[in-house]
């Protein structure tokens, strides 16, 4: 079984670049085109082909470069990638599918340039099935942001490129990355254009300035089996973790990772290179067994914390992607086959005992043995 790299402070610069076990690529006949996010539930993998429009499952973990899927939707065939299928929003079309949860019964995704959040109230069997709910539109023929469009206001029922969604079985978190926060619904939306309950990262749910101390552009958004919350903050160069997803709703975070305080914002920290402790365009992470696991996009690597940090601006443990923690991620090998380094992985999880990511700017899905 291969280990994951772990680097002490003393021999930071000096890890070998960790290997794959495999690089997939979708279909061979219509590849991926910068999928953007994954989820693995029940044995299936489901990846959203975001740039093509479409929403891929394997009922099994592909063990090949090149599998055709079981199941698209989005689409009517496994070949077509048009926006919204080629003609106008409705239940079965997506526009931008980015984040994805399944428990392997329901599935939620983030159509995000949609405006909208689809939910299948049971896993879907057929290509280009609709979905059953709709969240933030009126119905499932509306598409525009917040409803009336862009300059509209923010409310409880409304979203703005919502890119992340996640759920415990029982809540719902959805990362409106657009309005700028993220909102919770005590119980998974069973009717469209239901309301929030609560939100997290401003006062009221109409309120859409920003402010340091909470998510400027949420991508996003992981809870842990004990709770933990934990929000990637884009544009902050920052990931946001309370202790208690409860805590989000009064408090500002408890912990930063990839700044030393709620007031700072640089990029890679200010510094011309990357390091153990900073963070560039961070999209993603991943909470399991208390360790956490986080795409650093813009540094092209995915960095892993035996722990969920419990102070600020603590240096990562482990290293995927890159050969050191101080390299830039650009590379000359970008595009081809076989290429072991990542290139803005945008998504990240871990299920049976594997590393999944989707590695976006080299168009596959790089699976690793952890």
């Amino acid at each position: 079984m291969n280990e994951v790299i772990n680097i002490s402070d003393k021999d930071r610069g000096k890890a070998p670049l960790k290997k794959a076990s495999l690089f997939f690529y979708g279909d061979e006949g219509n590849p991926f085109l910068a999928p953007r996010g994954l989820h693995v539930a029940g044995g299936r993998l489901i990846v959203a082909d975001t740039a093509q429009n479409r929403v891929f499952i394997w009922n099994k973990m592909p063990e090949s470069a090149y599998q055709r899927p079981d199941l698209v939707l989005g689409q009517l065939t496994s070949m077509d990638t048009g926006r919204n299928a080629g003609g106008e929003t409705d239940a079965a079309s997506l526009l931008y599918p980015s984040g994805i949860w399944s428990d392997g019964n329901k599935l939620i995704v983030a159509d995000a340039w949609n405006h909208r959040v689809l939910i299948w109230n049971r896993f879907p069997r057929e290509n280009g099935q609709p979905a059953d709910v709709v969240v933030g539109q009126p119905d499932m023929q509306t598409n525009l942001p917040n409803v009336q469009g862009v300059g509209s206001m923010a409310s409880s029922r409304n979203l703005y490129w919502p890119y992340g969604v996640w759920s415990d079985g029982q809540h719902l978190w959805i990362a409106d990355t657009g309005n700028r926060r993220v909102l919770f619904y005590e119980k998974i939306p069973t009717g469209n254009y239901q309301a929030a309950d609560k939100v997290i990262g401003k006062s009221s749910f109409d309120e859409k300035d920003y402010d340091p101390a909470h998510a400027i552009w949420p991508y996003s958004v992981k809870v842990s089996e004990e709770g933990v919350l934990a929000i990637a903050d884009v544009q902050y160069y920052r990931i946001l973790i309370w202790a208690h997803w409860k805590d989000a709703f009064t408090n500002t975070a408890s912990v930063l990772i990839g700044q030393p305080d709620l007031d700072s914002n640089g990029q890679n920290q200010y510094r011309l290179k990357p390091a153990a402790n900073t963070l560039n365009w961070c999209y993603d992470m991943f909470l399991q067994n208390g360790s956490l696991w986080l795409a650093d996009t813009g540094n092209s690597r995915i960095l892993f914390f035996k722990e969920i940090p419990s102070a600020n601006n603590k240096a990562a443990d482990g290293l995927f992607g890159n050969i050191d923690f101080d390299t830039i991620g650009e590379h000359l090998e970008v595009g081809q086959q076989g290429n072991e380094r990542l290139y803005w992985p945008f998504a990240v999880c871990t299920a049976e005992g594997k590393l999944i990511v989707a590695d976006t700017g080299n168009h596959r899905i790089a699976i690793y043995t952890i």
